[in-house]
């Protein structure tokens, strides 16, 4: 299922069983129409998968069935035995006014909510370390509202992985953020894919996050698409997903997603 940056290789990781099947899965909220129709996908060890959408595509909702948050109204959701799932929200939705501290933050991921005086040497020495690991060591006792966006989402990466994840979920790592963010985030979940992490993020970010990522699911309430870069950033495909035309050219071996029929650009750079 995935390109170069994967540890192993594809028939590897084909023969695996799988961390996350989602399979035939209709979900809704309430009575109103489904915000996911006959969804089926895979998650499997050492794997690296964007879910691209327009919003209300329901691309939350997959993360919220994964993590047993939502159940589906028709359909089945196997999670390997024993899974532990780390999960970063979308930056819009935290409050960053809460007094709390970096250091604070990550601890109260998996210690039931208890505060660093009522910390163990252990579970201070943990939180160093993740932290460290994703460079942000000198901010422990930085209040959370005093960060950039880039250190906030470090913050709450390092937060998911204190307890130690077998798959990290990501909901709109990149939104709201600048381009040198966008792209110190980028080489981060990377490294963090490098060293055996699987990972699944939702993302509208096609050209900054997505043309980057070695797996896609195209998902409008049924999956439009699943494949690499190439095989699914491809007009067809996206004018199904996102209700609109769109064009893909090709620059440095990447596809690069352009917005409309813009058939005077096309001319020039062809």
């Amino acid at each position: 299922m995935n390109t170069a940056t994967r540890p192993t290789s594809a028939s590897a990781v084909e023969s695996i069983d799988p961390l996350v099947r989602i399979e035939r899965v209709t979900c809704r909220y309430g009575e109103g129409r489904p915000v996911l129709d006959d969804v089926s996908l895979i998650v499997r060890p050492g794997s690296f998968t964007g879910v691209v959408g327009p919003s209300g595509s329901g691309k939350t909702t997959v993360l919220r069935l994964i993590l047993g948050l939502v159940h589906p109204a028709i359909g089945t959701v196997e999670r390997r035995t024993g899974l532990r799932v780390g999960y970063v929200p979308q930056v819009e939705t935290i409050n960053w006014n809460f007094p709390v501290t970096v250091a604070e933050t990550v601890l109260m991921s998996a210690r039931n909510g208890r505060r660093w005086p009522w910390t163990n040497p252990t579970e201070r020495a943990g939180v160093a370390d993740v932290l460290e690991r994703l460079g942000i060591g000198d901010l422990a006792g930085r209040h959370i509202r005093q960060l950039s966006g880039g250190q906030q989402q470090r913050v709450f990466i390092a937060r998911a992985l204190f307890s130690n994840p077998n798959l990290l979920l990501m909901d709109e790592p990149t939104s709201g953020v600048d381009v040198r963010t966008r792209h110190e985030m980028l080489h981060l979940l990377a490294d963090l894919h490098r060293s055996g992490l699987s990972i699944v993020v939702t993302t509208h970010d096609l050209n900054g996050l997505a043309a980057h990522l070695p797996h896609l699911v195209c998902l409008n309430t049924t999956v439009m698409g699943v494949g690499t870069p190439t095989e699914v950033l491809t007009p067809d495909i996206l004018e199904r997903t996102y209700g609109a035309p769109m064009e893909v050219l090709e620059h440095a071996g990447m596809p690069l997603v352009i917005e409309g029929r813009h058939d005077n650009i096309i001319r020039k750079i062809s």
